[in-house]
This record gives C-alpha cells, structure tokens and sequence, in this order.
C-alpha cells in the first residue's frame, strides 16, 4: 500500500499534493503526476464519477425526503426505501476507492462504511464484513479486534434492537487481544471476521518473536534508546503502545499461547469454508470473481472474504508463510 508520493520508485512523504480528481493519491510535484497519469487515470475516473453518482443521489434523497432524514432516521435507513439507491451509491464509491492502492484511499473507504453502518446499524448490505480488512491494512489492529468482539458478543445477541439508537453500537474498545478465542471459533460469526482475528493474532505473534530476537541480540539490559527503536519500527500498534509488554524480559510463553491460539483458528476457519486457506496460499482467479450471492461454506463465500482481506494479509511479512506452515501439517494429519 503506497503511503508516499504514487510516482513510480518516488518514497518522498513531505509536501505532497492530492490529485485534485479523486483526492485520494498524492505526488511530491507535478511532473510526477503527469508521469504517473496513464496508470492512474482509469481508476482516478471511476472514483470520480462514483464520487458524483453519490453526491447525485444524496441530492435526490434530500430533495425527496428532507435534510433531516440524515439525523432523525440516522440508525435505520435501510427500512426506508427512498434511502437504498444513496445506499448502493455509497457502497459503489467504497468499490472504487479500494481500486486505488493507498492509505488515503483506504481510509476514505473505512470511513465511508463505519458511516454507513451508523446510518444502518443492522447492516443490510454486509459492509461489517469489509471493515476488518482495512482496519488491518491501515495497522488499526486493536479497532480491527474492538470491532470483531463487538459484532461476536452483541452482534449475535437476537434481543438486540437494532432500530433504537439510544442502545450502545460498536462500543467496545480496548478489549484484550490476547485473549482466548473461544469467543470466535465456538460460536458462529461472520467468516471474515474470524479470518481478521486470525491476522491479528499472528500479527502478534510475529510482533513478540521480533522484539524476543531483538532482546536476545542486545543482551540481558536493553537500552532504552533499543526499546524506543523497537516500538518505532519493529513492532505493530498494539505492542508499541504497551510498555509493560515491550519491558517483558521473556516472551516466550506467550509466544506459545498464541501460536495456540492461531492453531484454533485456523481449525474454526478450515472448518467453516474449506476452500479458504488455499484459495489465500494461491488466490489465482478468486480475487476476480464477481459472486453475486453466496451460502456457508461455499466458494462463492470464499471468494468474497479473500477480496475483503488479502490485501492486508499481503502487506503482513511472513503471515501467509504461518497459514502454509498450518496447510502443510493439516494436509499431513489429514493423509
């Protein structure tokens, strides 16, 4: 995911300009941007003329239902038919951005469909099985976990009355990542959910193995300018703001834990669709595929989740290599 200036072998991340179009790449000059233009002009068009189907269809909702619909039906809008074209519009704009490999791109469509969850909070259109994918690929991993837990606990809850808005949404934060995941892999709950728990465990996993290895390499006393080294640019979000497990003198036993725990979900997830743990070690034509609808367990399910998450279990150095790890010693057990 391109965090700099879009230009070809360009890394410079200062005084960089947004393209003016979709607003969503950035260059560092425009003789940049016009190098850049041939490959970046088919997606650049289709964000923008998805940008003004949107800002049509909002212009047409407002004029038919008043302004206050985005306020006083705000939690609800799928149950009023009037709002379901604004609706499709908006997701058609998360299409196109996520076309366009970078972090503002991402961005803007993370917060296009956390929006649009509040606006429908019983998510009519599926949009919570996107989210975690680009939590995850902007290293956001703990609202990635927040937002899994919430869906697994009151998600499921049947009592849960999603037409009241004075009831809490999406209100965990802050739940422990290291937790048993029983939560997940006892109980149903969305594929790709259990799929971004299990990216977010072997996140950490990696995350403790490097910070093990760079301990043992500096010795029994780190040096406090080696662990602010370490939280910069050897670990993730979630174990860089924690000193108390940045200070740990073993890691060990809880690199254990959580190679148990991804053991688990890797089983949850084989057990829940089989096509999915290889469709990711060789994804071929799946990422192109086009499902219009799907059933558990199905290819066409399988097909869906890995376009939600591939990308950011891509951008993770060594994960798919665990998830082989994991295949190979399943095939072996199995045979």
């Amino acid at each position: 995911m391109i965090r700099s200036c879009a230009a070809s072998n360009c890394s410079k991340t200062n005084n960089l300009s947004r393209c003016s179009a979709c607003k969503v790449v950035q260059y560092c000059g425009r003789g940049h941007q016009t190098a850049d233009r041939p490959s970046h002009r088919s997606a650049c068009s289709k964000v923008k003329k998805a940008q003004a189907t949107l800002e049509q269809e909002e212009r047409l909702l407002r004029r038919e239902a008043g302004d206050e619909i985005f306020e006083e039906d705000r939690g609800h809008f799928w149950g009023l038919l009037e709002t379901r074209d604004y609706m499709r519009a908006r997701y058609a704009l998360v299409q196109a951005l996520l076309k366009v490999n970078t972090a503002q791109a991402v961005t803007s469509a993370l917060d296009h469909l956390l929006d649009m969850l509040q606006l429908c909070r019983g998510d009519n259109m599926g949009v919570r099985d996107v989210v975690p994918g680009l939590y995850l690929r902007l290293g956001r991993d703990q609202e990635a976990y927040d937002f899994c837990k919430w869906w697994a606990l009151t998600g499921q809850d049947h009592d849960y009355d999603y037409g009241d808005t004075n009831l809490p949404y999406l209100d965990i934060k802050d739940a422990d990542v290291f937790e048993e995941v029983k939560l997940f892999t006892d109980n149903y709950t969305s594929l790709s959910h259990v799929v971004a728990i299990a990216l977010v465990k072997i996140r950490l996993m990696i995350d403790l193995q490097s910070l093990q290895q760079a301990k043992e390499e500096a010795g029994p006393h780190v040096p406090r300018e080696i662990l602010d080294n370490i939280r910069q640019h050897t670990v993730g979000s979630v174990i860089a703001s924690s000193s108390k497990i940045l200070e740990r003198e073993d890691q060990t036993p809880h690199i254990a834990e959580l190679r148990k725990q991804v053991t688990k979900l890797f089983n949850a997830v084989q057990g829940a669709n089989p096509h999915f743990w290889p469709a990711l070690l060789e994804p071929g034509e799946n990422l192109k595929a086009r499902p219009t609808s799907y059933g558990r367990g199905d290819e066409s399910e399988m097909q869906l989740v890995l376009q939600y998450t591939y990308n950011a279990w891509a951008e993770t150095p060594n994960a798919i290599g665990i998830i082989e790890s994991l295949w190979r010693h399943y095939e072996s057990v199995a045979m």
